[in-house]
């Protein structure tokens, strides 16, 4: 009896520890920064992070599917407005790190059911071979991107699967003053001058980066992290108002390694983490975050002003106007 017992404590014993080595996560960071930021995690912590990379899109869908047996614990990274849908639809759980103090209110939800890490603006890159190749200047506005001569010129992408793209669909609204009508003539029009909307919101820096298109709509700190690794681009950034991302993470409702993921959480708010982010050019929000390689600070960007309560209410609905509108 002695022994059976012995071998049950042992067996559970193995079982916590088990249990304690590994946190499943979503990531909508570009794959390089999750790497970097996960493998330091387990370095210093000996907690491995499963991890799988998706569009922000992707994760809503994975979680809508999986509500009802998380797969995953965490969600780091992607647009605050999917993180704000996720808390309406009931897929994430409020936490309040201690690091999350140092977060500006208007950055972080106020129940904790997100924080921001850091901001991303939208902007323009023109590759300046192909612009020199077929006698183009780099667009400098919204309005720039409908001209005739970018015809099958512009990269952008899908709003079915990307936050990013999510993210031109209601800055327009914005800019026309929540004109719905207006903004949605302009992405008809802007639609011509698109020649592939793809399924990742960096994959059109990429591509403009290489040659592929000549011009390419993304986020900034993308861009900038292209152009400071050689890549041949102008970016430019729409003097009639930049909408932006704030890059977010949560936790997963039901998910199996709570205390793990809270440590994640943790951690990335913390001094080595926000180190590791910032050295992608980002904006961050923390102040412990190096600030030595922001190129551009906020107030020197023409930002639009943004809801995310209302785009996150609004987003399948709009979502779903574009697809039976513009959609291909």
């Amino acid at each position: 009896m002695k022994k059976l017992l012995l071998t049950v404590f042992i067996l559970c014993i193995s079982i916590l520890s088990f249990s304690a080595n590994y946190v499943n996560a979503y990531t909508t960071l570009e794959e390089p920064l999750a790497k970097a930021l996960f493998d330091e995690f387990q370095k210093e912590t000996g907690i491995k992070v499963n991890w799988v990379r998706l569009s922000t899109g992707e994760v809503i869908t994975r979680l809508e599917a999986e509500k009802n047996n998380p797969q995953a614990s965490i969600w780091v990274g992607g647009v605050g407005v999917y993180h704000v849908e996720a808390k309406l639809k009931g897929y994430t759980t409020p936490y309040k790190a201690p690091y999350s103090q140092f977060i500006d209110a208007k950055f972080k939800d106020p129940e904790g059911y997100w924080i921001g890490l850091y901001v991303g603006p939208l902007a323009f890159a023109t590759n300046k071979n192909r612009a020199k190749e077929l006698g183009i200047t780099p667009p400098t506005s919204w309005t720039d991107l409908l001209k005739p001569e970018y015809k099958g010129m512009i990269r952008m992408a899908d709003p079915n699967t990307s936050g990013t793209a999510y993210n031109v669909i209601t800055t327009m609204i914005n800019i026309y003053k929540r004109d719905e009508n207006k903004a949605f003539d302009y992405m008809k029009k802007l639609d011509v001058n698109v020649n592939m909307y793809t399924k990742s919101g960096a994959a059109p820096g990429k591509d403009c980066a290489i040659g592929e298109t000549p011009l390419a709509i993304g986020y900034l700190h993308d861009l900038i992290k292209l152009q400071k690794e050689g890549a041949p681009i102008v970016i430019t950034l729409p003097t009639d108002g930049s909408g932006y991302e704030i890059a977010a993470m949560s936790l997963i409702k039901g998910g199996k390694e709570p205390l793990e993921a809270k440590k994640l959480y943790n951690w990335i708010l913390g001094d080595k983490a926000q180190s590791i982010i910032a050295g992608w050019y980002v904006i961050p929000l923390s102040p412990k975050a190096p600030k030595n390689k922001v190129v551009y600070k906020l107030q020197d960007i023409n930002l639009i002003q943004q809801d995310l309560l209302w785009e996150a209410q609004n987003r399948e609905r709009l979502v779903d106007k574009w697809k039976k509108e513009i959609g291909r």
